[in-house]
């Protein structure tokens, strides 16, 4: 069982993530290393959203692998190299993360193992 935390007295969230996710004790938890915007073919696409897409794709087999889906995500940390960057990621975020949403953490840095990475994206999942 989660509880998805937004305690009185805290500015609401920026936009659609949880102030924090409480996990019951005996969840098995799945720590998801950073999934980048390529695909098995070692195509990255240039829109940032598209490679989006490609991170939460790879998280999801993933997850898959360990009999979860993305309902189970309960942390989302994400790395975009640019500001224009975040719109495209967070729809992509938004339309694949049901209400309550995760915890989230949304980061700009200044760039990733190769020049054409613009998005990285890492999750914890639990399940019961």
């Amino acid at each position: 069982m989660l509880r998805h935390l937004t305690p009185a007295g805290l500015r609401a969230p920026f936009a659609r993530y949880s102030h924090g996710v409480a996990v019951a004790a005996g969840s098995r938890l799945l720590f998801c290393s950073g999934q980048l915007g390529i695909s098995a073919d070692d195509v990255v696409p240039d829109d940032a959203g598209a490679q989006a897409e490609l991170c939460f794709a790879s998280i999801a087999r993933i997850l898959e692998e360990d009999g979860m889906s993305l309902a189970d995500v309960v942390r989302i940390n994400a790395f975009v190299t640019d500001r224009a960057c975040m719109k495209p990621y967070m729809e992509v975020r938004d339309r694949l993360f049901a209400e309550p949403a995760p915890a989230s953490t949304l980061m700009i840095v200044s760039g990733f193992t190769r020049p054409e990475f613009k998005v990285e994206v890492e999750v914890i999942a639990a399940k019961a």
